[in-house]
């Protein structure tokens, strides 16, 4: 049986970035967890911990020796390795001496490949325990730091000045230095609850060592957890429920290391502004939790988190409810001054805004998005003139004094500042929705305003960036065209929106006036776009092949590619699709290999199978007309899968490449006419993997 012990690891340090951490913590143990996997030691299970201060990892039943192997080197070819008396060659020689072997040392390896000499070497696995320092201090070197800084006089490098470092395999220290810091068993608690030096006397001592004695909850979820709760108990004290977004949950969680709940009040007379813009104030800048009625309005309390059990626990709470106090009156002006002018007198002031400095100012960028959003309204049979007005006061919020404090909120106080204003309600939506969706899996517009805005404004700025050449590369995407180009494509299809994409991209480059290439930029625009259709439809559960064999026959209408697909992946689990697929596929090498095209009149046949095939084929097209007429891929599909019989027949009793010219014409015009039908749905022969 092999042996095992646990391992703890932890790193001690100055107070790490928050919104950082959680991240830091599971790259610190993905990395220690791969280095032991490709040392060859086997384990149980890994776990992460980190607090503000520490970073932590705790390995289960972690394999105490490595396993003894064999290693093999290969050296020269066997026609290589002797000269023609029959002695080892000096290329023979020459592998043996360096392996520290003689030529009789080594053996021969036979492949189907051909003979090789190899030489075998026993290696004895080291005491985990050696190995352990270095996983560790390349694990760290590994982490995804943004800036790292030095202190004092010391040469290692970190987020933060490191402070200690605990290491222990089992009850054992593993001495060693860890960025400037020698290991030891003893890790330090709370800052102020437990300045003292805490001992761990095992790893499984670890957490209850930290929580009892250190006023420390080292495990991030379960801080995450207690502070959830702690929040809704401290909300329902005051009648409320608490406003508990992921992303603060997460920094408040690497705020803390011991969280006591503390509420705090705020005059009523805050609660006339915008709740969105209280909100932002609280979780943005002060990392409080809101407080909201059963209705979903705002409760003039919030919720925060002190690192600390105060004695005077008012003192907290005042201290909170003066600092937030100017932020809200901050707010409270900007919504006054903002309302001073209305959107319609800002859309001058996007003249002095540049967009980017081919496509010119966000003014300019306004005027192609209201042509554009005329286009696709009088498309969808939308009010023009709405889609035009909205357009022209999309971006106006951008140059209000609330939106340059909480730039979060663009989009959003333009619905706000457009209903103050008097616009139609509809106009006043499309404003915020225009910017849905805002990140991956986001809400998509509701209005048709705000899609058509959607879709006008995004089309733009694809269309518009690829043509300055700024296209993205690896993780480079500064005017974010993937987001872009997804919320085109989820607009479309799940709205319902059946639109021509390429014919909308096209009409937003001919409105670019630099000098750019148009053909070759479409081009890239058009893969761009396709590209990120094809993540979208292996997210939805399709297979590469399904989304091949509809992009083969080029739909332009993302919604209608999304019909061809699902039609696609119900084919493909009917009996006849794999003898369909590879007949297909068959037939389009035939063709391919032809001397000339097929003509489109079929002459006459001789054979009774594909006699048969042609009336087959007649009857299908005939049947599947008015099935693509409604688009109703599925039912066509089924229908040419009772094709297969005729097509089967058709391969075992007819020799496609006769010598009789006008025959040989007259199958591969079948063939053609059979294929045709099929790909007026998609190439199903990309079925074949």
């Amino acid at each position: 049986m092999t042996e095992t012990n646990h391992l703890l690891f932890e790193l001690g340090c100055e107070e790490l970035p928050p919104k950082s951490l959680k991240k830091l913590s599971q790259a610190l143990l993905d990395n220690i967890l791969a280095g032991l996997q490709e040392a060859g030691l086997s384990y149980d299970q890994g776990r992460a911990y980190a607090t503000p201060r520490r970073l932590a990892v705790l390995i289960d039943d972690l394999q105490t020796f490595q396993a003894d192997k064999v290693v093999e080197k290969r050296g020269p070819a066997i026609q290589a390795a002797y000269g023609p008396d029959g002695s080892p060659s000096k290329a023979a020689l020459g592998f043996a001496a360096s392996c520290g072997a003689s030529f009789e040392d080594l053996e021969k390896l036979e492949t189907d490949k051909g003979s090789w000499l190899i030489f075998k070497q026993a290696v004895k696995g080291q005491a985990t325990a050696e190995l352990i320092p270095d996983i560790i201090r390349k694990s760290l070197a590994n982490l995804p730091i943004a800036k790292r800084m030095r202190w004092g006089s010391f040469d290692a490098e970190f987020a933060r000045p490191v402070h200690w470092a605990v290491l222990l395999f089992g009850s054992e220290i593993l001495i060693t230095d860890i960025l400037g810091r020698t290991t030891s068993r003893v890790t330090r608690g709370h800052r102020f609850h437990s300045p003292l030096d805490l001992s761990i006397g095992s790893p499984h001592e670890y957490l209850d060592i930290l929580k009892q004695y250190g006023k420390v909850l080292a495990d991030f979820e379960e801080r995450m957890t207690i502070i959830r709760d702690a929040a809704n108990q401290a909300a329902s004290n005051v009648g409320g429920i608490a406003h508990i977004e992921d992303d603060l949950l997460e920094e408040v969680a690497a705020l803390n290391e011991w969280p006591v709940p503390v509420v705090g009040n705020f005059d009523a007379r805050f609660l006339a502004l915008p709740q969105e813009v209280l909100i932002t104030t609280m979780q943005s800048n002060q990392k409080y939790f809101p407080v909201k009625n059963a209705a979903g309005r705002l409760l003039p309390h919030f919720i925060t988190f002190a690192n600390i059990e105060s004695s005077n626990p008012d003192s907290i709470r005042q201290g909170n409810e003066r600092v937030v106090l100017p932020r809200l009156v901050d707010a409270e002006f900007f919504w006054k001054q903002d309302r001073k002018q209305s959107l319609v007198e800002r859309v001058e002031s996007l003249k002095s805004i540049v967009f980017q400095k081919d496509l010119g100012t966000l003014f300019d960028k306004t005027e192609r998005v209201a042509s554009l959003a005329a286009l696709i309204a009088e498309k969808l049979g939308a009010d023009v003139e709405l889609a035009k007005r909205a357009a022209m006061l999309a971006k106006t919020d951008l140059m209000t004094n609330m939106v340059g404090e909480f730039a979060n909120l663009q989009g959003t106080m333009g619905r706000y500042y457009a209903a103050a204003d008097g616009e139609h309600a509809d106009v006043a939506l499309a404003l915020e929705e225009h910017y849905y969706p805002k990140q991956s899996g986001g809400a998509i517009p509701s209005g048709q305003i705000g899609q058509v805005l959607a879709l006008a404004e995004k089309i733009d700025t694809l269309a518009g960036i690829f043509s300055a050449g700024l296209i993205p590369t690896g993780d480079k995407d500064p005017y974010a065209l993937r987001r872009a180009t997804l919320g085109i494509l989820r607009v479309l299809i799940e709205n319902g929106i059946a639109l021509d994409v390429v014919e909308l991209l096209d009409a937003a480059l001919d409105q670019f006036s630099h000098d750019f290439n148009k053909v070759e930029t479409r081009q890239k625009v058009i893969g761009f776009l396709f590209d990120r259709l094809k993540g979208y439809c292996l997210d939805q559960g399709y297979t590469s092949h399904e989304f091949e064999a509809v992009l083969a026959v080029n739909p332009t209408s993302p919604l209608d590619f999304m019909l061809r697909i699902r039609a696609v992946q119900s084919f493909r689990v009917l009996p006849e699709a794999e003898s369909l697929a590879a007949a297909n596929k068959r037939i389009i090498n035939i063709l391919k290999k032809s001397d000339q095209a097929p003509t489109e009149s079929i002459g006459a046949l001789v054979e009774a199978a594909e006699k048969n095939l042609l009336a087959a084929a007649e009857q299908s097209e005939t049947d599947i007309l008015p099935l693509l007429a409604e688009q109703n891929y599925p039912l066509a599909l089924s229908r040419l899968a009772q094709l297969r019989d005729s097509v089967d027949a058709f391969f075992d009793n007819v020799m496609v490449n006769t010598d009789d010219e006008a025959l040989r014409n007259s199958r591969l015009a079948l063939l053609a006419k059979l294929s045709n039908q099929f790909l007026k749905i998609a190439d199903i022969s990309k079925l074949q993997s």
